[in-house]
């Protein structure tokens, strides 16, 4: 059976001003909780760990070394 790319996750590559996309999909999973965040909705992520987050709050924590 074939997967649409809203069914699978997306491969990014994550720059200081944007991500690019290496492989199509409709979500990135968040480093931290696992939760599934939208590309439309991306907004938080670290360029130095090539993660993404679903708020600023796990964000923050994860990069104090905290989550």
């Amino acid at each position: 059976m074939l997967m649409s790319s809203a069914d699978r996750p997306a491969k990014l590559a994550y720059g200081p001003n944007g991500f690019r996309v290496l492989s199509a999909g409709h979500y990135v999973t968040c480093a931290v909780t696992g939760e599934q965040i939208s590309l439309e909705t991306l907004r938080y992520w670290s360029v130095e760990r090539q993660e993404a987050y679903a708020t600023a709050e796990i964000a923050t924590r994860r990069l104090l070394g905290q989550a």
